[in-house]
């Protein structure tokens, strides 16, 4: 059943324990430049450094003891794999995770730290998926998808919940979008508690399967995406389109210069740490200025898990 705002409270207060209920901040510097009153949710600096935790706990914490008891396994070369692998830390309870051999050093390092057992495969979603499923015929662990997975939507909702107990009278709530767990989530939170408000996706230009998705009435994979918002790469889960479709406007597209811009502007000025995929929301600020001039807009800052040796202002094009 598509979760509902009641579920995601039971999600917020199953979480409660163990998440960080993030500030909210505002910058004058970017209030002036975009000339709306601007809220930034900051899930960067939640465990994991983003939004997936809140998802991946309240998908483990959900499980009966028995499913406990057989451990969780995911494939995931990046947020998810760590929030899944601290979850199932927290419960007690083994996590395998199955990363792609490319995937980052650091990323590694943090799976294996928060201990997540690893097994690698080919960086193809045919070689993660059948390397997942000989983990599960050895395990008999639980699989949590990323994304399309009701548990892992409600559990993202719950940030829009807290951003909306902390600034009630918002007119539009702006997230990313890549798999739409995040966005789904968010769009059945806000606009069950505040009927009126706007609930806008934002994802890269070069990555917009979301906004050829919506325009289509049809999920369009994304193939080869070429963003330097990695985090948004991914395509619509049949879970998450449905629900985008009923409770988002539309989704807004940003050119990488804005992207790279956005992200720079808000370490400089707000001094916050954000990843690109955060910054396509504050990027889409001013790359469609005048859907927001003079309102109250809610962001949800998804992660600030940043390469410091490859800052995308410092790379040579």
């Amino acid at each position: 059943m598509i979760p509902t705002l009641n579920d995601i409270y039971q999600a917020g207060n199953r979480i409660h324990p163990y998440i960080h209920r993030t500030p909210v901040l505002t910058c004058t510097s970017l209030n002036r430049k975009v000339g709306a009153q601007v809220f930034l949710k900051c899930e960067n600096m939640q465990k994991v450094g983003a939004f997936k935790f809140r998802g991946a706990c309240n998908a483990v914490f959900s499980l009966s003891k028995a499913e406990a008891s057989r451990g969780v396994t995911t494939h995931s070369s990046g947020n998810h794999a760590q929030a899944i692998a601290l979850a199932a830390r927290m419960r007690g309870i083994p996590a395998y995770i199955v990363m792609p051999d490319n995937a980052s050093e650091v990323k590694k390092a943090t799976v294996a730290g928060y201990g997540g057992m690893i097994t690698f495969c080919e960086p193809t979603l045919e070689a993660r998926e059948s390397t997942q499923k000989q983990v599960i015929r050895e395990t008999g662990a639980v699989a949590i998808h990323p994304y399309n997975d009701y548990r892992i939507i409600a559990g993202q909702g719950t940030a829009a919940i807290e951003l909306l107990q902390e600034v009630p009278d918002l007119d539009i709530i702006l997230a990313p979008v890549g798999g739409g767990g995040l966005l789904s989530g968010t769009a059945i939170a806000a606009t069950s508690l505040s009927p009126g408000i706007r609930v806008i996706g934002t994802e890269p230009l070069m990555a917009d399967d979301a906004y050829r998705s919506l325009k289509a009435g049809k999920i369009i994979p994304s193939v080869n995406p070429q963003t330097i918002a990695d985090g948004l790469r991914t395509s619509l889960g049949e879970l998450t389109f449905p629900i985008i479709q009923q409770r988002v406007e539309k989704i807004l597209t940003v050119s990488e210069a804005k992207i790279i811009s956005a992200m720079k502007y808000i370490w400089e000025r707000a001094k916050i740490i954000i990843e690109p995929s955060s910054a396509v929301a504050v990027g889409a600020l001013w790359e469609h200025n005048s859907d927001f001039a003079g309102l109250r807009v809610g962001i949800i800052l998804s992660g600030g898990n940043v390469d410091l040796e490859r800052l995308p202002w410092s790379q040579k094009t």
